[in-house]
């Protein structure tokens, strides 16, 4: 292959660098993994006699399901939580001897090969209906072993889990004749746990303790991660942190107790002076009300930075944080990026090249979920794939 004249020139003069460099990078998602273990400590104190296990699902809350699923067994994890088969083998491979279920139960077509790929991958469903149960039972009769398993019971999210009328209909037929497979675990899932006084939780816990009664030998699980901070309670055998151990806020109207795990940077790409009165970003949305100097960064939706932290005449959007200083979003997010006002920062603060801190330890993740309109479990598996990923 002949050999480009104007590459062949610059070649002893330029770096040539990798899609990974961070040289060329235009953002930068930052993952302390050193948090994360401290954060995985702190709830197995708090779990006090149960297990702490560790939810897992949705890439880890997109911090990556390989780099904290190796993290997490490090620190003494032996349990995991997916929430679809696919996630489980991921998981599995990473953690060969760990615990793993599939909270969503089995799903796929209702054929021997879909309960063989849990099998294959010794992913155990946590089973929410009779049609599972019954799939299930059904194929560890044709392999002639019984596979281990978990039991979902609604006790009043109405969404995924068996009846309390189903519990006392399996206890009375599991007295007489043993299931064709082995329950390793019965859970339900708490509504409002974010709100420590909520009326429902109390309800919801004696509903569980009922239903755990039936099944006394097979180790019980309730509390999420908000869960965990209702106290022992609500711990039983297992507890299941997910958002927590993220760094997420778990509970509401409370400080947040956790280490920042996710922190995610841009650049500025520009910076320019705009007079009093000119609009910004699509849809003319905002004006300026001043004569400002505005920093574009190379951030927008396609990066996960949800557009509803864009800022309006009539509504305030999102903060971030660049070099010591709180600068707001002025006009709309778009795809590939974002717009701040630098105004009130010393001129010579912000420049081309500048990082762009839009949340982690300066800028807590649920502030700015908060601003969006919704929570920082939607930021965090939100995440895109363009931004460099750097492991701490």
């Amino acid at each position: 292959m002949t050999q480009d004249p104007i590459s062949s020139r610059l070649a002893p003069h330029v770096k040539h660098l990798s899609a990974g460099d961070a040289a060329i990078a235009g953002s930068l998602l930052t993952i302390d993994l050193g948090a994360l273990e401290i954060n995985y400590a702190d709830l197995v104190e708090k779990s006090g006699e149960a297990e702490c296990s560790a939810v897992i699902k949705a890439d880890a809350y997109g911090t990556g399901l390989e780099e904290a699923a190796k993290t997490l067994w490090q620190a003494g994890c032996r349990t995991f939580f997916v929430a679809h088969p696919q996630e489980g083998a991921r998981a599995r491979s990473t953690l060969p001897d760990a615990t793993l279920y599939a909270l969503n139960g089995l799903v796929g077509d209702d054929t021997d090969a879909t309960m063989s790929y849990y099998h294959t991958h010794r992913v155990r469903p946590v089973l929410g209906c009779y049609e599972e149960i019954d799939l299930w039972s059904r194929y560890c009769r044709s392999i002639g072993e019984a596979l281990p398993c978990g039991l979902h019971f609604d006790t009043g999210m109405n969404r995924l889990g068996l009846s309390k009328k189903a519990a006392h209909k399996l206890s009375d037929a599991w007295t007489t004749q043993p299931p064709p497979f082995t329950p390793t675990l019965i859970m339900s899932h708490l509504a409002c746990a974010d709100d420590p006084h909520h009326p429902l939780n109390s309800t919801l816990l004696d509903r569980f303790r009922a239903i755990r009664a039936l099944f006394p030998d097979i180790p019980a699980s309730l509390a999420n991660s908000a869960g965990v901070f209702l106290g022992p309670d609500y711990h039983f055998d297992l507890t299941r942190p997910g958002i927590a151990l993220y760094g997420g806020l778990a509970t509401s109207n409370r400080p947040n107790p956790m280490q920042t795990v996710v922190t995610l940077n841009s650049r500025v790409l520009s910076t320019r002076h705009v007079p009093k009165g000119q609009s910004v970003s699509y849809g003319a949305s905002e004006v300026t009300k001043r004569d400002s100097r505005l920093a574009i960064i190379n951030m927008g939706y396609a990066d996960g930075y949800l557009r509803t932290g864009s800022s309006s005449d009539k509504r305030k959007g999102a903060r971030v944080y660049i070099e010591g200083y709180e600068a707001p979003i002025i006009g709309r997010v778009t795809m590939d990026l974002t717009i701040i006002d630098v105004t009130d920062i010393p001129e010579d603060a912000v420049k081309r090249g500048s990082w762009v801190e839009l949340f982690g330890p300066h800028m807590p993740i649920d502030e700015v979920a908060a601003i969006a309109g919704t929570i920082g479990y939607e930021l965090l598996t939100s995440l895109g794939l363009r931004s460099l990923r750097r492991y701490l």
